[in-house]
């Protein structure tokens, strides 16, 4: 247990909890694109998709019940990276006796001076998405509840983008998401001991990759809406 404590209050152990719950969130946003591209095959694919989130598992599960569990371990996962990524800033604001020095590595200038900020904007649009998809708080007056049976999904996706004010958040919000991954999954090999010389030059080449895929993947929908590609 004193092994636990010690971790946990090390930078090092921070940085590895950190890792792991950013692993967890990239796969989260991998599943979650690949689910919004079911919008590209109509209204009744991407339905389907949604609806069958809420009835996952049934009847041995409620309805929800797998999703809201799924939410649950995302919510902790979030919590514990936004915590000690505040303690870890701490941490090395008191520990800095001198302002920064410009350095050569792209990587080490970006993590220090952007990738906090990336990091308040895209909790701040978390917040904001859940509000205009998911609760319809701040959606238009189209948006439609769904039923135990039937999924608005599709609707509210369109609806809720077709405005280009609207698709310009996401478009900034899918920007920030687009650094801080690219950070983010260089980081994770770096802090669990991925930096074995017969692939490091690897990391960064595969960051920029995942960071883009998962950029376009997000973008694409937004555009297309606004483009009458994917319409009602």
């Amino acid at each position: 247990m004193h092994r636990v404590v010690a971790l946990y209050r090390s930078s090092v152990g921070k940085k590895i909890l950190m890792a792991f719950t950013g692993f967890i969130w990239i796969g989260f946003l991998a599943g979650h694109m690949f689910g919004n591209l079911k919008a590209f095959q109509g209204a009744g694919a991407f339905d389907s998709y949604a609806h069958h989130l809420r009835i996952f598992g049934e009847p041995i599960l409620p309805y929800k019940g797998f999703l809201w569990a799924f939410r649950t371990v995302m919510f902790l996962a979030l919590a514990i990276h936004v915590l000690f990524s505040w303690q870890t800033s701490r941490q090395s604001w008191a520990a800095r006796t001198t302002g920064y020095r410009r350095q050569k590595s792209l990587n080490f200038d970006f993590a220090s001076r952007w990738m906090r900020w990336t990091g308040v904007l895209i909790l701040v649009f978390l917040v904001f998405h859940i509000l205009h998809m998911t609760t319809g708080t701040l959606h238009s007056p189209t948006f439609e509840a769904e039923t135990l049976t039937q999924s608005f999904a599709f609707h509210n996706l369109v609806t809720g983008l077709v405005s280009p004010w609207m698709a310009a958040i996401y478009f900034v919000a899918m920007v920030a998401i687009l650094f801080h991954l690219w950070h983010g999954v260089w980081s994770i090999f770096q802090t669990l001991g991925g930096n074995h010389p017969k692939y490091t030059g690897w990391r960064r080449p595969f960051a920029v990759l995942v960071s883009i895929v998962i950029f376009l993947g997000f973008v694409s929908i937004p555009v297309s809406v606004l483009t009458g590609i994917v319409t009602q």
